[in-house]
Order: structure tokens, then C-alpha cells, then sequence
């Protein structure tokens, strides 16, 4: 696959990283083979993870294809973006074609990551998991490889203001391959799910303590942070999900016949 944008938008990044003064916890990322098809599954705890999770594949000089939501490729700005990197557009509502796409690039022996939560922790802690993660590696035949980040958080997402000061540590963590076979998808979910809870537990209890004192909002309430529970958490879901429906609604009426 062509990439003309990809190799300049890395080097922007790192860039970028060097400028903010940041600091970052690498672990695990020989588990990312450098060759063949492989599928990234990464936590979901802020608007930036896409260029942070593709770093754990960085080392193995891989460049990964997320699956993202169609709203980003519908953006006048991010479009033309996403789709000069290969990313792959996610319509919620009509799967099947994402679905087919992530198979052919992991089956051209692509990187492709994936968000198993499918949108944002508010308590950063791990969310249900929709089971195509594992859907999608076992039909393609490839390793899924679990990635934590932690810290992303900090500077981009929901319900906080930006915050790009300089400084944050960001923690990436790889664990080694799963290999699902696409049997029991609910339970090989569950094993994903297993094998991510405890690496999160690892990598927050290991972060600079310094950098997420009690109390912290980017913290979850079960480590003595001031974050969402889990339960709070899908209760604000639920009423986003309601005033988006409403607005939808009315900019529906609104549209001439």
C-alpha cells in the first residue's frame, strides 16, 4: 500500500512530542510482529489515542490503519486526512463493508487497529467489548496484540478541556498475541477483555506517581481518583446518546421534503 502521507505525519508527531516535553513508558512492543497481517486492540480513553496507539507499532516499523467512525471521514478537515492514511471508515450502522475492508488489509498483511470499547471510557477504565475484535482476527487469520495507553487521557477528551501543556508522561503498553479462534467469540472477547483489565491495572500503578496525586480527574474512582465510576459513566453515555437523537430529530423536521 502507497503511503505518501503517513511517513511525514510520523515525523510531525514525534516532532510534536519533543516540543510538548514528553515523557513515554514503553513496554511490549516486540510483540508486534514486523511482518504479516496483525490487529491492534487498544483501550479508548481520549480523542488522541489513534497517534498514540499507532506508536506501539512504531518500533517494527509498522504503520496502523484504524478503524474509526464515519464521522471523522465526513469532516471537511479530518477527511481527506484519515483517508490519505488508509484508516478505515466505520458506519455504524452498515458494518459489513468495514468489516470486509479491515479483512483485506489484514489479509495484505496490513496493521490494523481497532478500539474494542468502540467509543470513549469517561472512567477510563475498560468498557464492555464488542466482540469484533476477535470476529475480525480469527476470520482474517491473524494475531490480535492487546495495547494499553494511559496519559492520553490527560490532554483530549470527553467532558474536559484541552490540555497540551508540556510534560505528560504517556505510558504504551503491549501485551503478547492472542490468537482467537473465532469458535466462542463471547468468551475469547472475555479473554481479550481479562488480558487488558490487568495490563491497565499494571500500567496505571506503575505511571509517576507525581503525575496522578488522589483526587485526579484523569484518575478512576477505583484508584482514588475523582474520574466517573463505571456506572456513572454509562449513565452519561445514555443522556450524550439521548440529546444527540434529539437534535437529530429536529435537524431531521427541518429539512424540506
Amino acid at each position: 500500500m502507497r503511503d505518501l502521507t503517513y511517513p511525514p505525519i510520523i515525523v510531525a508527531a514525534k516532532t510534536a512530542f519533543r516540543l510538548l516535553g514528553q515523557r513515554f513508558q514503553m513496554s511490549g512492543t516486540e510483540h508486534v510482529p514486523r511482518t504479516g497481517g496483525v490487529l491492534l486492540a487498544v483501550n479508548h480513553i481520549g480523542y488522541v489515542d489513534f497517534i498514540y496507539g499507532g506508536l506501539a507499532a512504531n518500533p517494527s516499523g509498522r504503520k496502523v490503519r484504524f478503524m474509526a467512525k464515519r464521522e471523522l471521514f465526513d469532516h471537511k478537515y479530518t477527511g481527506p486526512l484519515m483517508r490519505s492514511l488508509h484508516h478505515i471508515e466505520v458506519d455504524r450502522g452498515a458494518g459489513e463493508q468495514s468489516l470486509q475492508t479491515a479483512l483485506e488489509h489484514l489479509r495484505a498483511g496490513e496493521a490494523v487497529g481497532i478500539f474494542p470499547e468502540a467509543t470513549i471510557s469517561r472512567s477510563f477504565e475498560l468498557k464492555e467489548f464488542k466482540t469484533g475484535a476477535v470476529r475480525i482476527a480469527a476470520a482474517a487469520g491473524v494475531p490480535l496484540v492487546p495495547v494499553i495507553l494511559w496519559g492520553t487521557q490527560r490532554m483530549m477528551t470527553k467532558g474536559h478541556p484541552r490540555d497540551f501543556s508540556r510534560g505528560k508522561t504517556i505510558a504504551v503498553r503491549v501485551a503478547p498475541p492472542l490468537h482467537p479462534t473465532g469458535e466462542d467469540p463471547v468468551a475469547e472477547t472475555a479473554d481479550l477483555h481479562r488480558v487488558m483489565r490487568s495490563l491497565l491495572d499494571e500500567t496505571i500503578r506503575t505511571y509517576p506517581a507525581a503525575e496522578q496525586p488522589p483526587g485526579s480527574w484523569w484518575l478512576p474512582a477505583s484508584y482514588g481518583g475523582s474520574a466517573p465510576t463505571p456506572e456513572e459513566a454509562e449513565r452519561l453515555d445514555a443522556e450524550e446518546k439521548r440529546v444527540r437523537a434529539a437534535r437529530r430529530a429536529e435537524r431531521d423536521q427541518g429539512e424540506p421534503a
